[in-house]
């Protein structure tokens, strides 16, 4: 147990979509932090009379970036901490400006502001998370030491991180295999490549469904549909493993950093994936980027000097809910352009939908295995008000990584990474659900390889996987 650093600070939450709603019911009902004082800044304020009635104040004020010193500096003092769910306000101008003040920070991805993503001006090797997270790397360095600020924690990134660290554990004693060690603790790296993983999916299914229909020109999700567009918008990335023999289509090095990721030229939510959760087995899933492609690729890289030794191919795969992903079909049939209205899921949502998240580790003795979250709506609703199963992960992710902030208030800016996988999961795992670890003999492409030849064959490639 780490030992409770008493915060007497101010939270500052800025945005005031679906993630922060779920996430301050659960910030005010654990006690973990003591909460003295809330404010939520966000350009649109609706619905929230609830919040109000438990002393939270709100200022109807949008960031940008000639006005978000001004309007912070109303606000912010030292000891404060900064919760930035929103969109379309620079994560990178908002860790600056908190290091500057003695602040606190967390954010569930990192942010451009307004126009960053899709940026005419921009290649898209610089339009990547890979690229975002290079320039959270470059102020790392240049700000060093001082109050903390943790990149890009909610569930995934930020949660699927410490679920794959438990779920290499839990591996290893089934494989009986013992744990390497560094100087920093469990050497992960070494840990895949010497029990042979070769593909990792953050594999994520939902299955939660509304009473009421979508309509047509309106877009339906479980969680934020600005943030879901957004990743789907951007080019599709994956952190390359060294199993791999061939290239694939569309797919271009970044000409900087470690070079431990590709990008493909079309946006991610166009890219289909085969992959599996305990949820049906067997599904596709949008190959939507994330920033956990990138720093988990650095995590689990083997590198003898300057040489590489090992990478395991890694991605996201996800199988939003049906009316979400129905969507995300429909806005790229409109060219990508957001239709007029958007709605997220909670009250209407039927009894029985589950969000599973979890880590799906491929190329081992034992085939495949998954590790994580399984959480229903009934779940998520018998805990919390204002949450989906969905939106309860990501705020458990959040509080998590706020208690392990204020438990080490000078790190600097962290990744998820560098974080105490146990802590943070020991925080979260109220809101969780059932924490399930399950092996499965599923390959993608193993129909084909039981008609053509020896399966044992069958060796993980990236293209076994991919469906265009």
């Amino acid at each position: 147990m780490e030992h409770r650093v008493p915060f007497t600070g101010h939270l500052i939450f800025i945005g005031f979509g679906s993630i922060t709603r779920a996430t301050l019911p659960l910030l005010l009902g654990q006690d973990h932090v003591p909460v003295q004082h809330i404010t939520v800044i966000a350009p649109v304020i609706e619905k929230n009379i609830w919040f109000k009635e438990r002393g939270i104040s709100f200022v109807p004020k949008a960031l940008t970036e000639p006005t978000f010193v001004q309007i912070l500096d109303r606000f912010v003092r030292r000891g404060d901490f900064i919760v930035n769910l929103s969109v379309e306000v620079s994560s990178l101008a908002l860790m600056a400006y908190a290091f500057n003040k003695g602040a606190l920070y967390l954010d569930t991805c990192v942010e451009p502001w307004a126009g960053g993503y899709d940026d005419p001006q921009l290649s898209l090797s610089r339009r990547t998370n890979y690229a975002l997270r290079y320039q959270v790397l470059a102020l790392q360095k240049k700000l060093g030491k001082g109050p903390t600020a943790v990149v890009a924690h909610g569930a995934n990134p930020g949660l699927i991180t410490h679920l794959l660290k438990a779920g290499l554990v839990e591996l290893a004693v089934q494989l009986n295999h013992p744990l390497p060690h560094n100087s920093e603790g469990v050497d992960w790296a070494r840990l895949c490549m010497e029990t042979g993983i070769k593909v990792i999916h953050f594999a994520e299914r939902d299955t939660q469904r509304s009473k009421q229909i979508k309509q047509d020109d309106e877009f339906v999700n479980t969680w934020s549909v600005e943030g879901f567009i957004s990743e789907g918008c951007q080019p599709a990335e994956l952190g390359w493993g060294t199993h791999e023999r061939s290239w694939p289509s569309s797919a271009r090095r970044h000409r900087f950093g470690s070079r431990n990721a590709i990008y493909l030229e079309r946006p991610s939510a166009s890219i289909r994936v085969k992959t599996w959760t305990p949820l049906a087995g067997p599904c596709l899933g949008l190959m939507i980027t994330h920033h956990e492609a990138a720093s988990t690729a650095d995590l689990l890289t083997v590198k003898d000097q300057r040489q590489l030794i090992y990478r395991p191919t890694l991605y996201y795969a996800y199988r939003p809910c049906n009316d979400a992903l129905l969507s995300m079909h429909e806005l790229i049939g409109r060219g990508w352009q957001s239709p007029p209205r958007q709605r997220i899921l909670n009250g209407e949502i039927d009894s029985g939908g589950i969000d599973a998240l979890g880590v799906l580790l491929m190329g081992h003795e034992l085939n495949a295995y998954w590790f994580g979250s399984v959480l229903s709506i009934d779940e998520a609703r018998a805990l919390l008000p204002f949450n989906n199963a969905t939106s309860l992960q990501v705020a458990a992710g959040v509080l998590a990584g706020i208690v392990w902030a204020v438990e080490h208030p000078d790190r600097g800016i962290v990744e998820p990474e560098q974080m105490d996988y146990e802590r943070v999961l020991e925080v979260a795992r109220p809101y969780l659900g059932s924490l399930v670890g399950k092996r499965t003999d599923w390959q993608p492409s193993a129909a084909f390889y039981e008609t053509s030849r020896n399966r044992a064959a069958f060796d993980w490639q990236f293209e076994q996987f991919i469906r265009l």
